[in-house]
């Protein structure tokens, strides 16, 4: 199960990059374009659903290596077993909003696939596919906080506070600036 898991937030990693790669793609081609006076239509609504699938499809892995925001001071000053219960808490706090958001934004794709609804930009791009990406994301990102959740249930330390000490370990202070 840990390696399907891992494997599920490496492919979420992937496709977030594979999205970045996307925008880059988009410019490029657009730049091109411009030396030929040639228009490419809905170049920047098709950006912008590649900026939202890289933000939400990174979600999951960013989390797992402890690169998401995340205020530690606090529990950082508590001792081992209040430590762990304050964890839990934010843990399942987490899930709760995780859950929310992804509840109601597979509600929001449903509805814009059940109404039709289409971009107002120059093309008329099918607004359920890009908005699939928020569901799909934010439900990747339940999973791995569920999985931290038990993980923390089971007396084990989270993996995204030992990827902040591994990054600490080494020098690394990147994701803390």
């Amino acid at each position: 199960m840990r390696r399907a898991l891992d494997a599920l937030y490496a492919l979420s990693a992937g496709l977030a990059a594979a999205s970045l790669f996307g925008i880059f793609a988009v410019m490029m081609i657009q730049i091109a374009l411009r030396q030929f006076e040639v228009q490419f239509s809905g170049s920047d609504d098709l950006s912008a659903y590649l900026c939202v699938g890289t933000t939400f499809l990174g979600l999951a892995a960013t989390f797992k290596r402890g690169e998401l925001i995340r205020v530690g001071m606090f529990l950082e000053k508590l001792p081992t077993g209040a430590r762990r219960w304050a964890e839990l808490f934010a843990l399942a706090l987490g899930i709760a909003v995780m859950g929310y958001i992804t509840w109601w934004t597979a509600q929001d794709v449903l509805f814009s696939h059940e109404i039709e609804e289409v971009a107002q930009g120059t093309v008329p791009f099918p607004l359920w596919i890009p908005k699939l990406v928020m569901p799909v994301g934010g439900g990747l990102l339940l999973i791995a906080v569920i999985d931290e959740f038990i993980s923390v249930l089971m007396g084990h330390e989270p993996e995204y506070v030992r990827a902040a000490a591994e990054r600490a370990a080494r020098g690394d202070f990147s994701a803390e600036v």
